[in-house]
């Protein structure tokens, strides 16, 4: 059936983190990443998917997916089920569900997702944003695309561009966690990350009736111009200090040199 894995193939799920690993962890759910950690470390079975309907339809699906997503853009879909290892962060693997390119040419991981007849592209999208940036960066690629079947009767794709920030925070949330696998440490105190926002998707709101919103922009709006004489009066006192110069100071002022060669201004103590 769909679901057999070998247990060559559950020992390699083991050894690192994977697409569906990043899901959870940048959900952040305390119960779920504990328990990942106690997988990790083989002291409890991964959760059996045998017969969780969802994930199996998905599995079953997964050929014919692909099959109206090269009908639909006309991409061939390459390297299935493909096994594959960061060049730079080895805890990190991925089983791709395929490579294929953008509208525009741009080689992208392929993902495959069948959700249900109710479900909105763009909260899928978000969804699984944590497995397609982990994918985008263990293929090395700056795209993916997301092909859905939405219940029986809607197909559409979805192209993510990767997002560089999310990108270094799923990096940072993986390490911490992978951390604590390697020292036998409870990962503690990872917060649900949200996903980017397209920028077409960008909305316009009017904040007026925001009484903090209100406030702040009357500071704002009063010190502009003073804050722009004290950048520029930084920027003319660093220029007198010479780079033979640690330390200035005067008239209760000081500017100091770091290490890096930077200069450093603040009130004379």
């Amino acid at each position: 059936m769909a679901f057999d894995k070998s247990a060559e193939w559950h020992e390699a799920r083991r050894s690192g983190i994977g697409g569906s690993d990043a899901n959870i962890l940048m959900a952040g759910d305390p119960d779920k990443i504990h328990r990942l950690w106690h997988e990790k470390l083989g002291l409890m079975d991964p959760e059996d998917l045998s017969w969780v309907l969802p994930v199996q339809m998905g599995s079953a699906t997964e050929g014919l997916n692909a099959a109206f997503c090269e009908h639909l853009t006309g991409n061939l879909i390459t390297n299935r089920n493909q096994p594959m290892v960061s060049g730079t962060h080895k805890f990190m693997r991925c089983e791709l569900d395929g490579m294929t390119t953008t509208g525009a040419g741009h080689p992208a991981i392929w993902e495959a997702k069948h959700v249900n007849a109710f479900s909105n592209a763009d909260e899928v999208t978000a969804r699984y944003m944590p497995q397609l940036h982990h994918n985008m960066h263990v293929a090395g690629t700056n795209w993916a695309v997301l092909s859905l079947f939405l219940g029986t009767l809607k197909h559409m794709v979805v192209e993510v561009e990767r997002d560089d920030g999310y990108m270094m925070t799923l990096l940072d949330v993986e390490k911490r966690f992978w951390d604590s696998v390697t020292s036998n440490t409870m990962p503690e105190g990872f917060a649900p990350q949200e996903a980017p926002v397209p920028f077409e998707a960008l909305r316009t709101v009017d904040m007026t009736g925001n009484n903090v919103w209100a406030m702040h922009s009357v500071d704002w709006l009063a010190h502009k111009d003073a804050a722009k004489t004290h950048e520029s009066a930084a920027k003319a006192l660093k220029s007198l200090i010479g780079n033979d110069v640690g330390k200035a100071t005067g008239y209760g002022v000081q500017i100091k040199r770091n290490k890096a060669g930077s200069l450093m201004i603040a009130m004379e103590k």
